[in-house]
């Protein structure tokens, strides 16, 4: 009989798995936009200004997915955010310590009460933090610029059976992380249910000039940072499709597009020609009648408007 592979062995463990909720990209625009047209569910970090998005009038993102700064933790700043954007996916903090990982604990019960929908990520970092987290709790697995090994601190089975989210790295040590925490052990651990991951390494890769494939990075010096970008969250969704693990319903699903589309590429105004995404994007959008207009100005938009009594 003909052993399995390891890369069918491998592909076996992921589609027994459950397939992540959410697979999220944190940034600003355009490259958070690009994520969002394509399914991610995008996000801040708890010490970043926003999208940086209000120059683009025809721009409107939701905060599915809101970081912690763990390199200088603020809670009382991180809970004012999650009260703002009441994110799908709020990563609270890393628990260091037992004390940490109490107080943790109680502010992703209160976010719990407070908003049902917004799902609470805690990141043990020490081996008394997975006495204090009940089995509800989401737990971030650290995996990308994270200064610790999740196996300094604890076994494998603290993280069977639980919720898990993988926290940086690339598709590929995703991938590893999701074997280690899902495939059959030989003394029967159940799985874990990978409930979601992040990562955003391709932006550095982008300004040095390169995108990312599942066969390495390759070069991009004919593409702008925007497509750069694109591409490889491109190439990494069609790398988690190929695997049958990319999410079945996506934010862009649930909130409809962060860009409206104009009925005609054209201002309204002057009847000029919208020529590219970034043109649209600039774009001072009105909906009347069922149809979507496009003005290059918001004076333009005002004064169409009151001559056609739209307003």
């Amino acid at each position: 009989m003909r052993q399995a592979t390891l890369e069918e062995y491998r592909t076996l463990s992921l589609q027994e798995a459950q397939s992540p909720t959410y697979i999220a990209f944190t940034g600003r625009h355009p490259f958070v936009t690009e994520a969002y047209d394509l399914g991610y569910a995008v996000g801040l970090r708890q010490h970043t200004s926003g999208y940086q998005h209000e120059e683009w009038p025809n721009v409107e993102l939701p905060v599915c997915f809101l970081d912690n700064d763990f390199r200088d933790p603020d809670l009382d700043a991180y809970l004012k955010l999650v009260d703002r954007y009441q994110p799908e996916v709020a990563v609270v903090g890393d628990a260091s310590t037992k004390e940490a990982a109490e107080r943790y604990h109680a502010a992703a019960t209160d976010i719990r009460d407070a908003y049902s929908d917004v799902e609470p990520v805690i990141v043990p970092k020490c081996r008394e933090a997975f006495d204090v987290l009940d089995e509800a709790t989401v737990l971030g697995w650290p995996n990308g610029y994270a200064n610790t090994d999740p196996f300094d601190y604890s076994d494998l089975s603290d993280w069977r059976g639980r919720p898990v989210h993988i926290l940086g790295g690339t598709p590929h040590s995703q991938h590893d992380v999701i074997d280690l925490l899902t495939q059959p052990t030989l003394d029967e651990q159940p799985p874990a249910d990978i409930v979601g991951l992040d990562g955003n390494a391709i932006y550095k890769a982008a300004y040095y000039g390169e995108y990312w494939t599942p066969d390495g990075y390759e070069s991009a010096d004919h593409f702008s940072i925007r497509r750069t970008v694109r591409r490889s969250l491109e190439e990494i969704k069609g790398y988690w499709q190929d695997l049958d693990v990319w999410p079945t319903d996506t934010p862009i699903d649930r909130y409809g597009p962060a860009v409206l589309e104009p009925d005609e590429p054209v201002y309204l105004e002057h009847g000029g020609d919208i020529r590219s995404r970034e043109d649209v994007e600039r774009a001072h959008i009105l909906e009347h009648d069922d149809r979507v207009y496009a003005f290059e100005s918001a004076a333009g938009k005002r004064f169409v408007a009151y001559r056609e009594g739209w307003e």
